[in-house]
């Protein structure tokens, strides 16, 4: 199934998107996606409900975040070993955790607004995914166990704060509007090659980033179970899992984000999302 978040910002009601592209209020079911329903006992409760009977709602409104709060944004770093190699870095040996505030979190066609001072705001697409059952020192061939499903996600990264303003990347990673997820989860039984999708990336209709989820150094299951051994997972916590080659800092010359441009990104079975990229106004 796909759910999803639907209204205006702060009145967004929980949706699912029926067989015929409707999109059906779930708000008699559960009152919203976050970390207290993100869980399988939901998806069940979903299952058994007469969805063609739920309200319909306006299919032109705006899209939500598909997550609403969740305690924990998690990100990997140079998962992809062709992004790795484009930077001229050696390919990590264990994953590289970051966290991206929670408060960057926004809709998939959303407003991009460039930092105050920022000269380096760049783009990454990814796919993402979201926890539903309770995760501490799982093995690798349980972790999928705890996974609820995928959605796709915008690791936008200011790269001068990442990588010159200290030894940690999550002060580039966290800005308002840096974290563009949707537009929906698509549930892990409706996605069993997540493993082998396709990315894009475009600025001004120019392709970026183009790449496939199979070159990923670390896999989902990988993810899981090492992240799982150094914090608790709870459901809701979302993670991305890093980008492929293509990003504006490796271009010859460089090329970032001002504000005007609109980017638009993909990943296979999880939609696009569209940005308008508007500069910092006090």
């Amino acid at each position: 199934m796909k759910l999803c978040r639907i209204g205006s910002v702060g009145k967004e009601k929980p949706a699912i998107i029926d067989e015929q592209n409707n999109y059906r209020d779930l708000s008699s079911i559960i009152n919203d996606l976050n970390p207290n329903t993100l869980n399988f006992d939901t998806i069940e409760k979903i299952k058994k409900a007469d969805i063609s009977s739920l309200p319909k709602l306006d299919s032109s409104s705006r899209i939500g975040a598909c997550v609403s709060n969740p305690s924990k944004f998690i990100g990997i770093g140079l998962n992809f070993k062709d992004h790795a190699e484009e930077q001229n870095l050696p390919i990590p040996k264990e994953p590289i955790i970051f966290s991206k505030f929670t408060s960057c979190i926004t809709g998939p066609n959303d407003p991009i607004i460039v930092p105050k001072g920022s000269n380096h705001t760049d783009w990454e697409v990814e796919l993402g995914f979201v926890i539903g059952k309770k995760a501490i020192n799982v093995s690798i061939e349980n972790a999928m166990d705890h996974v609820l499903g995928f959605f796709l996600v915008n690791d936008v990264s200011e790269r001068d704060f990442q990588k010159n303003k200290g030894l940690t990347w999550d002060k580039g990673k966290g800005f308002d509007t840096f974290g563009p997820i949707g537009p929906y989860i698509i549930t892990k039984d409706e996605i069993t090659d997540f493993q082998n999708l396709n990315m894009f990336l475009d600025v001004d209709g120019k392709r970026m980033q183009t790449g496939n989820t199979k070159h990923m150094i670390f896999d989902i299951k990988t993810l899981v179970s090492y992240m799982s051994s150094c914090m608790s997972l709870h459901p809701g916590d979302i993670c991305c899992t890093g980008t492929p080659p293509g990003v504006g800092e490796n271009m010859k010359p460089p090329h970032f984000l001002k504000g005007g441009e609109e980017v638009v990104l993909g990943v296979d079975k999880l939609g696009t999302q569209k940005h308008q990229v508007v500069p910092y106004k006090e």
